[in-house]
């Protein structure tokens, strides 16, 4: 398939992603309609999110692979499994494509009267006081550290060669959002910078100081996977 043709599907991905799962916790998770306790909370957006990879992974995964976020993309690069060559356009697409989600979903979120930004929140990654649960800057990076490590562990077991084929984006789906479900109540879960970074766009302020550690921790434990995985699992002959 042509880069220009992955680098697409990473782009609509990658704001599908960032709609869904971003969009359910801004507009559907503490929703108070004529129905009360109609929200979905915070574990219909932890499915949300691992609904858009799984939906996705389905739709792009033969294109592009369906990365959806820069972290997988250098975790499999470490790997073995994806060309160096190709991460830096990927990476670009996936940016791209997580602002170009968070438009959508703020031309849509600010149709209702009295929204505001800012005070909403936004869906935006956080520590300290920007923690929902008000964890510290160590254990929000230990937190994105290690649930990023999980997660290409398993998306590099699943979609290795030797696995039952056709169930990948079932476990990785599931995955992600085991980790949301864990991982919420400490940063609001990232464990994508391309998912960070299109609210942070539109919040700015801490959202944007501290971006810096959604980008940091993520990569840091998509590497460590790329490099334990294939010493537990072995190389392919």
């Amino acid at each position: 398939m042509h880069l220009s043709k992955r680098l697409a599907a990473e782009l609509f991905g990658t704001a599908w992603l960032v709609l869904g799962g971003c969009g359910s916790a801004v507009i559907a998770a503490s929703f108070a309609g004529p129905v009360q306790g109609l929200g979905i909370g915070f574990v219909g957006v932890a499915f949300a999110f691992g609904l858009t990879v799984l939906t996705m992974a389905f739709a792009i995964g033969h294109i592009s692979g369906c990365h959806l976020n820069p972290a997988v993309s250098v975790g499999l690069t470490v790997a073995g499994r994806f060309p160096a060559r190709d991460l830096v356009p990927y990476i670009v697409a996936q940016v791209v494509g997580g602002a170009l989600g968070a438009l959508l979903l703020y031309l849509i979120a600010t149709g209702k009267p009295g929204f505001d930004v800012v005070s909403n929140g936004f869906a935006t990654n956080g520590y300290g006081d920007h923690s929902p649960g008000h964890y510290s800057m160590q254990a929000a990076f230990i937190c994105e550290t290690v649930m990023t490590a999980f997660f290409l562990f398993v998306i590099l077991g699943a979609t290795d060669a030797r696995a039952p084929a056709g169930f990948a984006p079932i476990a990785i789906g599931l995955c992600l959002t085991l980790i949301h479900l864990i991982s919420i109540p400490v940063t609001n879960t990232s464990v994508n910078p391309a998912r960070s970074t299109g609210p942070a766009l539109f919040v700015g302020g801490a959202a944007l100081s501290q971006l810096w550690l959604f980008w940091v921790a993520p990569i840091l434990g998509a590497t460590i996977a790329g490099i334990v995985y294939p010493l537990v699992a072995g190389r392919r002959r």
